[in-house]
């Protein structure tokens, strides 16, 4: 039940990728309705995201194969935008400014008590896949630092309390 990849009207391949996963069949629709278009990747990337959450490591082959790039140039772009995820992340990303002014302000010692009541270190997720937290330099609210993000939501003057308040407001919703 393999689907070939559709290439486009480039020089042909001379490998051949199945899509035998349902992350690599997703790939090759995204890849299609954009066109196989190697100029797409962005977006591809987007949609792709979209759909599953990440970007799994098996679907680069494909989208390598279908757009006729090779698989380091689709990981090459893929790795140097920080926002494209490769691994399942949880429900709310909290994101936690690292930048000259947060430091100063204290984001190291919230940096350390976000990973310690999370019980997950920078970069990671809670068992319960809830929250990923992850380190971000810079979010613009300098005046107000420190700062986090949760999701599209910016929060100045973060403390250790006020982080609680957020991540319990936060459980609250989800709880609703």
């Amino acid at each position: 039940m393999a689907k070939k990849v559709a290439r486009s009207s480039q020089k042909p391949r001379r490998e051949e990728v199945s899509a035998t996963t349902p992350a690599q069949l997703a790939a090759v629709s995204v890849c299609a309705r954009h066109g196989n278009r190697p100029d797409e990747l962005l977006e591809i990337f987007h949609e792709m995201q979209h759909e599953l959450g990440f970007i799994p490591e098996e679907t680069l082959p494909v989208i390598a194969t279908a757009l006729n790039r090779s698989r380091a140039e689709i990981y090459g772009v893929l790795t140097f935008y920080h926002d494209f995820k490769r691994h399942p992340v949880g429900k709310h990303i909290v994101k936690i400014c690292r930048a000259e002014a947060c430091q100063s302000m204290g984001t190291d010692a919230l940096c350390a008590h976000a990973e310690q009541s999370l019980n997950t270190p920078l970069g990671g997720t809670t068992a319960d896949g809830s929250v990923t937290i992850e380190q971000v330099f810079c979010l613009g609210n300098c005046a107000l630092s420190p700062a986090i993000m949760v999701g599209e939501r910016l929060y100045g003057k973060v403390d250790a309390h006020r982080f609680d308040e957020i991540i319990a407001g936060l459980n609250k919703e989800a709880a609703e």
